[in-house]
């Protein structure tokens, strides 16, 4: 089976999973920004991070796959909130749906990893976002916070990795690779 890994990282943490998840499996490892034409993939592996509601670099690298391309795409997303919560789980989905062509929704598998985040290495764009975000679920009475909204209280303005290279292993074991 002919397959690629591409990704989509804004400040490295997925660019990391993507490059330990080709050292595992032998594929070739490319920046989104970089990808090849993906006509003759039979798998595209995608590892993007989590930004504003949708995946980073996912819906410009699917514009390179051609609309009767028989590709499968196995999608992983890099968030800072836990990719265990179901909630965070469903949300997740229905952004990457959003960006995926319903003709390939149908071939694609989600795999969620937890990332990480540097408040120091923001860009101004993204820190002044991030700061506006969080005086807004400041304000969310506790009870009525979900995962993602508890994980940017307790981490803003600080430096945290949640980097678990273990977690590719089940993606690898699902696919046989």
């Amino acid at each position: 089976m002919n397959s690629i890994i591409l990704y989509g990282s804004c400040y490295g943490t997925s660019m990391r999973y993507a490059q330990a998840l080709a050292k595992e499996t032998g594929l070739r490892c490319v920046s989104c920004d970089q990808a090849p034409a993906l006509r003759d993939y039979d798998r595209l592996f995608y590892v993007g991070g989590l930004y504003a509601g949708g995946v980073w670099g996912l819906s410009a690298a699917l514009r390179k796959l051609p609309t009767d391309a028989r590709t499968e795409l196995i999608l992983l997303t890099v968030g800072l909130a836990d990719p265990e919560d179901p909630e965070n789980r469903k949300n997740i989905k229905a952004s990457a749906q959003k960006q995926i062509p319903g003709w390939l929704f149908q071939r694609t598998r989600i795999f969620h990893l937890r990332g990480g985040i540097d408040y120091q290495k923001l860009k101004f764009k993204h820190k002044t976002m991030m700061k506006m975000l969080y005086r807004k679920v400041k304000k969310i009475p506790p009870d009525q916070q979900n995962a993602e909204t508890k994980a940017m209280i307790e981490t803003y303005g600080q430096t945290v990795d949640f980097v678990d290279f273990n977690r590719l292993r089940p993606v690898i074991e699902q696919l046989s690779l």
